[in-house]
């Protein structure tokens, strides 16, 4: 367990981030961030990775992408032993440059969940009779990075930099990946494994149901390609 607070810049000829020391295998982990200001091509970024992280077919990941434009738009993204297109964006509800923002993601056996100022906004749950193929198990570390995104979203006004991303008071409460005792990881002796972290209470999933009508702009469940996604049955 950790807390910390970093302030990376980058210009054109840049980038900037940082990654844990250690990977982990269940957790709940939280960052305070104020965004660079609003500019097309900027993309922050929260995340856990599992390495290599451009593994094929075998790559967990779990991401808090903040997509600059007008307005900004929260993309979160979650990979299970696969190239992801699990997505889904909304819309903030507040100005995300103006100040510090915390910003939390549970994670164990049970359920993922994603989390804004504490306020749940998306859930992704395991079912037994889909077995782990498609919920992430893989040790991943915590890692976080302001980036480049041309490619993306368009070309960036370099004028208009230099692009600071503010992460304050982030803190660890994880599991410390070790490849002989995975199971360890699983163990309710860890407070965010216990079964009051197994689903949201009645009161968040009321306030999940109410955000999520009110700020989702994309749900990979509801596209075209839905059906390459079992989950979605469950959604």
């Amino acid at each position: 367990m950790g807390r910390e607070s970093c302030h990376p810049s980058w210009s054109w000829r840049t980038r900037g981030g940082f990654r844990s020391k250690y990977a982990y295998g269940s957790g709940y982990f939280t960052m305070s961030i104020k965004l660079p200001k609003n500019e097309r091509g900027v993309v922050t970024t929260f995340y856990l990775t599992s390495q290599p992280d451009n593994a094929q077919n075998n790559h967990d990941e779990l991401d808090f992408e903040f997509v600059g434009g007008r307005p900004y738009i929260l993309n979160t993204n979650i990979f299970a032993a696969d190239s992801g297109h699990r997505e889904q964006a909304f819309k903030l509800w507040f100005d995300p440059t103006s100040n510090f923002h915390e910003y939390a993601i549970l994670w164990n056996n049970h359920q993922i969940v994603f989390f804004v100022d504490k306020v749940p906004i998306r859930v992704y749950k395991t079912d037994g009779t889909m077995g782990v193929k498609y919920y992430p198990r893989l040790p991943m570390y915590v890692q976080a990075s302001t980036w480049n995104a041309t490619k993306w979203r368009g070309p960036v006004d370099w004028s208009h930099g230099p692009f600071i991303a503010n992460f304050g008071e982030f803190e660890i409460f994880g599991c410390p990946y070790v490849a002989s005792k995975p199971q360890i990881c699983d163990s309710t002796r860890f407070s965010w494994n216990t079964p009051k972290y197994w689903q949201l209470d009645p009161k968040q999933q009321a306030i999940y149901k109410k955000v999520k009508k009110a700020t989702m702009t994309y749900d990979y469940c509801k596209d075209v390609l839905a059906h390459q996604f079992p989950e979605c049955k469950f959604d």
